[in-house]
């Protein structure tokens, strides 16, 4: 059984419980039958490199997962573009201004069974700013792939080892 997240009807304050509604379990008002969808939050992150590094930043103690590191991240609000969204989090959490790019990867993340969320990275280039932490972050610096320090989201842990790969294979093709 699921656990449930939710008590009330946020449309008539009724008692919502789980009932089957065609393949799947949802939360149903008894009072007014309104089926809530829990549908997932989405977040947004920017991969920024430079000399083969990537920037990372380490969760603050009033964060989520203090002392792990992150690729700086964060959610999009309910009223705005996700670009805006990437820009945004990432100015607050480093300082930095960027431009982002194309999307390089959209995983679901599992790791907090309370919040399923979708994050989308996004490959991304520095235009201005002065690097430094902010908002969720006590520090931010760059890592080499090969040796990041123990990170807060399995996710990352996912667009760093794609990051690998896609490195060994551009200096595959180089040697050959």
């Amino acid at each position: 059984m699921k656990s449930q997240r939710f008590n009330y009807c946020p449309k008539c304050g009724g008692q919502v419980g789980y009932r089957q509604v065609g393949d799947r379990e949802r939360l149903v008002c008894a009072a007014c039958s309104y089926t809530m969808y829990e549908n997932p939050i989405v977040g947004v992150a920017a991969i920024v490199r430079q000399n083969g590094k990537i920037l990372l930043g380490r969760r603050a103690v009033a964060a989520s997962y203090p002392g792990l590191w992150c690729i700086p991240c964060g959610y999009v609000e309910y009223d705005e573009d996700i670009r805006a969204a990437v820009k945004r989090e990432f100015q607050e959490e480093t300082g930095l201004s960027i431009e982002p790019g194309q999307v390089y990867a959209v995983l679901s993340n599992f790791h907090n069974p309370a919040v399923h969320t979708v994050g989308v990275w996004f490959l991304a280039e520095v235009i201005g700013g002065t690097l430094g932490p902010g908002d969720d972050l006590d520090q931010v610096a760059y890592f080499p792939l090969d040796s990041v320090p123990d990170l807060a989201f399995p996710t990352d842990r996912q667009v760093i080892g794609l990051l690998q790969a896609d490195h060994n294979n551009k200096k595959r093709e180089v040697t050959q």
